[in-house]
């Protein structure tokens, strides 16, 4: 028997209907929605909005890590969610709860009577209400999708934008080259903000550059006024105002200390009186669920080979492979088990692209759909690039089934599977786990 949607499921039910096109880009409604609701984003904490291609989430996760190591109160909204929408928005360092978020949600609905507004303005909209209204020390802003039009842009005066490395993604609505999607990124900049510049390629730090300048918003550069290296099992982050000496982060893969390190150059500039102790901290305790995420427990575990390890990672475009294949690639140096893959990813991402990163260190790729109400590929055209980049690959109408075909096959020694291809079948994965996000 299907379960009755839950009164948090009906209303977001309801809101998905009121915009007949998922992503348009544009900030008039959400700007019309929060003059309705009293200019909340007007009376917000201090706040550091985020955009980039890859490593927003998991610059967002050390800027909260090191400033509730500091001891201050930190709002977060990020997207999308793994599990609940829930996750989306942290009031003061906790998930808002049900009754809280379909309070902020009626309220959004009520006020914007009916009149056409996607899905993420109107989400946007509730979660500025709550965090004017929640008292905190600061806000950390996630762009949705590109920078310059998502409707998080519409705060006047952060305290400090970071964008993080830009690739091609999304090149449906924010361009089909790194010029042209960096320029919809650097439209965060904003008069006297520091806006951080993560590491970038030449093409993406050119634009990213001139549009700060033209916002007025002074740079702070990596590589070139911040940078980060590995020396004796350390994380060595070095600006002008001298070294920190850091515990490597918890977050796998090397590509986490450039994201550690700009998270900490945004903070050096706009929160001087953050305590070195607190960097330290937030390396040891950083959390970012599906992000190269080892998985040791629970039902995953029990349908893989006995020994095997299990990965999930939600990276989804070409340079999100290029990160999880690197780290993949570090774990068999020091133990080189056969690394099965189980790939789903959306119609919209290049299957060949993605797995071409991973030609010389796959064994097998098993590729399974991606659920939801998004256009998944279809698993038999991600088998068939695997196949023409020579790799060995099925199809499985499942994780589940992709684990237990995982499970008959041979192995010299138990394997390492890597669930990969999207945040979705990220979160899907965790959700056959049983695993909870708090």
């Amino acid at each position: 028997m299907t379960q009755p949607a839950s009164p948090l499921d009906s209303i977001l039910a309801r809101l998905l209907d009121l915009h007949p096109r998922k992503i348009d880009l544009s900030l008039g409604r959400t700007e019309r929605l929060l003059a309705a609701l009293g200019d909340p984003h007007r009376r917000l904490p201090k706040t550091i909005h985020v955009a980039g291609t890859n490593g927003k989430g998991s610059t967002v996760a050390f800027l909260r890590a090191i400033l509730e190591a500091a001891g201050q109160r930190v709002h977060v909204y990020t997207s999308p969610h793994l599990l609940r929408f829930n996750e989306r928005i942290r009031l003061a360092g906790k998930l808002v709860d049900d009754a809280t978020l379909i309070a902020a949600l009626e309220k959004c609905e009520r006020v914007n009577a009916g009149q056409p507004i996607t899905f993420f303005e109107i989400g946007t909209a509730a979660a500025f209400d709550l965090f004017a209204e929640t008292p905190a020390d600061w806000l950390l802003l996630e762009v949705g999708l590109g920078g310059r039009y998502d409707a998080t842009n519409v705060i006047d005066g952060p305290a400090a934008s970071i964008v993080t490395p830009v690739s091609i993604d999304h090149a449906e609505f924010l361009g089909d080259t790194v010029e042209r999607i960096a320029q919809e990124k650097g439209g965060i900049f904003k008069r006297g903000a520091p806006g951080v510049i993560g590491f970038q390629s030449d093409e993406a730090l050119r634009v990213l550059e001139a549009c700060a300048r033209r916002a007025g918003a002074p740079c702070i550069v990596a590589r070139r006024d911040y940078d980060v290296r590995e020396e004796n099992g350390r994380l060595i982050f070095e600006d002008e105002r001298g070294l920190l000496d850091l515990a490597p982060p918890r977050l796998a893969g090397r590509h986490q200390h450039q994201n550690a390190a700009t998270a900490i150059a945004a903070l050096r500039a706009v929160a001087p009186e953050v305590p070195a102790r607190a960097f330290e901290a937030g390396m040891r305790t950083v959390d970012w669920p599906a992000r190269l995420q080892r998985i040791s427990r629970g039902r995953l575990v029990e349908l893989a080979p006995e020994g095997a390890e299990i990965w999930i990672d939600g990276g989804h475009n070409e340079d999100g492979a290029r990160v999880a294949a690197a780290a993949m690639g570090e774990r068999a140096a020091h133990n080189d088990a056969p690394l099965a893959l189980v790939s789903g990813l959306l119609a919209t991402k290049d299957a060949r692209a993605f797995l071409a990163h991973f030609t010389d260190l796959a064994q097998r790729v098993v590729a399974v759909p991606v659920s939801g109400d998004h256009y998944g590929r279809p698993p038999a055209d991600v088998a068939e690039a695997a196949r023409d980049l020579g790799l060995f690959a099925s199809e499985a109408p499942t994780i589940e089934d992709a684990l237990a075909r995982i499970s008959r096959e041979r192995w010299r020694a138990p394997p390492r599977i890597l669930i990969c291809g999207s945040l979705y079948l990220a979160g899907a994965a965790l959700a056959l786990n049983g695993s909870e996000l708090v």
